[in-house]
């Protein structure tokens, strides 16, 4: 076989094929310290909600006092000072304003209070769940009315309702039967609840879904 050939010049094949091998693995050892030392480091570990401090690189800034009042627009190296004359931090509120709008202020106490905040605010969101009940075609009077105990208080509690009924094996050619079990379960909850998607069959199983009725205003 004929050595192969580099713009014109001749190469030898062994010594080629060395360097390539050579090049591969220098690539691949590239790629490792990419990936393993050098990614992170482009990658941001959080986003800072402000600027604080000497990360204010703006030339000037309409200042506000810790008291609310309005300083004017200085350099940010006089807001600084100011701000390290109260021995509290500089912190750019409005960004966006022309030019941006710092305050001086405690950043740490401020960032506790905003942390207090969010967290009793959602401790106020109710979170709505969808819980499931589940009936059969042949369910008994006793074992309904257990299951209608559960739907209410489910309900009650401001939760979302799932009524299913699995067929299994030959049920699958008694299927209206589960939709009218279906209805009559709507029906006894028709002063708590309201349908949000009728019984239908889906595949194997019958689902309905319920909400509890929103009260009224007085």
């Amino acid at each position: 076989m004929r050595s192969p050939h580099i713009y014109g010049v001749k190469v030898n094949k062994k010594r080629f094929g060395r360097c390539l091998c050579f090049l591969e693995r220098v690539l691949d050892y590239a790629f490792f310290y990419c990936v393993t030392f050098g990614f992170w480091r482009y990658t941001p570990i959080a986003a800072q909600a402000h600027s604080i401090n000497q990360d204010i690189r703006e030339p000037e800034v309409r200042l506000i006092d810790a008291d609310g009042s309005q300083l004017g627009i200085v350099t940010s190296a006089k807001a600084l000072e100011l701000a390290e004359e109260r021995d509290l931090d500089l912190v750019m509120i409005a960004p966006q304003a022309k030019p941006p709008v710092c305050k001086i202020m405690d950043y740490g106490k401020y960032r506790f209070e905003q942390q207090k905040r969010e967290k009793e605010a959602s401790k106020k969101q109710k979170v709505v769940e969808i819980k499931e009940i589940r009936l059969s075609l042949n369910i008994d009077t006793h074992d309904y009315e257990t299951k209608l105990g559960h739907a209410r208080r489910f309900l009650a509690e401001g939760n979302r309702l799932k009524v299913s009924i699995r067929l299994r094996g030959r049920e699958m050619a008694h299927s209206s039967r589960g939709i009218e079990v279906m209805g009559r379960f709507a029906e006894s909850l028709n002063e708590v609840a309201v349908v949000d998607k009728p019984a239908k069959l889906e595949g194997r199983s019958i689902q309905m879904f319920m909400s509890p009725v929103k009260a009224k205003a007085k």
